[in-house]
């Protein structure tokens, strides 16, 4: 080991892992999607059924492709801005491949029909041990190695990922307690409302730790760094930080309006969701803001078309969320896939676009290359992705107001107007715009893989060497402005 140098493999291991899982994640959502429009394609297959695949899709999207993109971004930007090699030794190499396994685990049990029924939380027992023990191997690392730093300051991205690792462990922990009662079996330690309450605690947060405050750590850093340009405000990025990290804890029981769940608690999580609002915009002003003096790089440079307008989606989705859930708007929204369009419209276009743009960043620095193999190709992934996205969101909005105005017509006799079914066939051409969506997306991770083969192909594994640190020296991110 050489302590004069950043760690780069595992950084390399985890990008890498990143394009592959967003494919595989990617192309089951095709799948599963095109099952909604076509129920024959699962071809009676128990382990091809839209309820295996649809837990495999989200772990797949969430955790093995959002996942190591996040591992990869954080490990990389803890080194760079601290100026020291990650803490830990081989345990960075354990982290990476303990959550390969993982995935694997999960690739292999839930379209066997093995899960808890908790939503992004569906892995049994002895997996959730084992993400608990790779979770904890990743803080001691990140923390480890801001412990250990030669910089003073602490920059603001890695606030943004370490209240991330910390916040996940303590909602995946709590929510994964459970009686074992076989192998691959198990009981909540929860029961009725309180469990629906621990559960959405969890899942919300799941949204607004693993999906929004690292994926922010992702943006503080890799978004002035490929602008030229220091972080708009820094104070404002503080600010963020803590108004963000208080008020998310708080929405979760926006997912459970009329349910048993007491009214005070439902209110609850509508003001705090309503509070939200703020926060997440100034986040995403500062983001976009940090473009002043450099809008013009956006007509030639894709890699920052891909940040600038994740942060676009980053600012509706955390608009529409708040507003789906006040009361009188949920109750047409919910159960309908209006819901649907709100989730992708963050998960792909804000965690995929921020993910991939920061990708397009690293693999280049990482192989020895000044750029990417195609530029061309970046833009091209941009408009796939782009135009999918739209496709996608814009149809489930279309469906989902469709579905919630159908379910609550009423004859004057106070007979329903539509049965169920009528809605159903009413939504089918919505269904096929979204699989055409889809299909735009997941074509532009493959163009994303072929581009980041010839990457690695034309260049070579290299290790950059960390710089002495003077008194008055600065960190590495562009970002030392106020």
């Amino acid at each position: 080991m050489n302590d004069t140098q950043y760690n780069y493999k595992v950084v390399r291991q985890f990008a890498v892992m990143t394009v592959i899982w967003g494919i595989v994640g990617m192309l089951v959502g095709v799948i599963i999607a095109a099952q909604l429009a076509w129920p024959a394609l699962n071809f009676d297959i128990p382990f091809l059924t839209y309820g295996r695949l649809r837990p495999l899709h989200t772990n797949a999207v969430i955790f093995a492709f959002g996942g190591s993109a996040l591992f990869a971004t954080s490990y990389y930007a803890v080194q760079r801005t601290c100026h020291t090699r990650l803490f830990g030794g081989p345990l960075a190499a354990f982290t990476f491949w303990g959550w390969q396994l993982i995935i694997v685990l999960a690739a292999v049990t839930l379209p066997l029909g093995y899960t808890t029924g908790k939503e992004y939380a569906e892995l049994e027992w002895p997996v959730d041990i084992l993400i608990a023990v790779v979770w904890v191997a990743y803080a001691i690392v990140f923390f480890g190695t801001l412990a250990t730093r030669k910089v003073k300051h602490i920059y603001v991205a890695n606030w943004f990922f370490g209240a991330f690792i910390l916040t996940v462990a303590l909602l995946h922990i709590v929510n994964s307690i459970e009686s074992p009662a076989g192998f691959l079996k198990s009981y909540s330690a929860y029961a009725g409302v309180q469990d629906a309450m621990v559960q959405w605690w969890y899942g919300h947060n799941a949204v607004g730790f693993f999906l929004t405050a690292g994926f922010l750590g992702m943006m503080y850093y890799f978004v002035p760094k490929q602008a030229g340009r220091p972080v708009y405000s820094y104070r404002l990025s503080i600010v963020h930080f803590w108004a963000l990290i208080f008020t998310y804890m708080w929405a979760g029981p926006h997912h459970l309006h009329y349910t048993a769940l007491p009214d005070w608690a439902q209110s609850l999580g509508m003001v705090f969701s309503l509070i939200l609002l703020a926060p997440s915009w100034g986040g995403m002003i500062n983001g976009i803001m940090t473009l002043s003096g450099a809008w013009h790089k956006l007509r030639t440079d894709p890699i920052l078309k891909f940040l600038i307008v994740s942060l676009s989606f980053y600012g509706m989705s955390t608009f529409e969320g708040p507003m789906m859930s006040i009361k009188t708007v949920n109750a047409l929204s919910h159960y309908t896939d209006w819901t649907v369009g709100h989730v992708h419209s963050g998960a792909l276009g804000w965690v995929a676009m921020i993910s991939i743009g920061s990708l397009y960043y690293l693999i280049p620095r990482l192989f020895g290359r000044a750029e990417m193999y195609s530029v061309k190709a970046i833009t091209l992934h941009f408009w796939t992705t782009t135009i999918g996205i739209v496709l996608y969101i814009a149809s489930m909005w279309i469906a989902g107001v469709m579905q919630g105005l159908m379910w609550r017509a009423v004859n004057e006799d106070g007979t329903l107007t539509y049965t169920f079914v009528e809605s159903v066939k009413a939504t089918y051409p919505y269904y096929v715009i979204r699989l055409t969506g889809g299909v735009l997306v997941l074509s532009g991770m493959f163009v994303m893989l072929w581009n980041v083969v010839k990457t690695i192909g034309a260049g070579k594994a290299v290790e950059a060497t960390i710089p002495p640190v003077s008194a008055g020296s600065g960190f590495d991110a562009p970002a030392h402005a106020h």
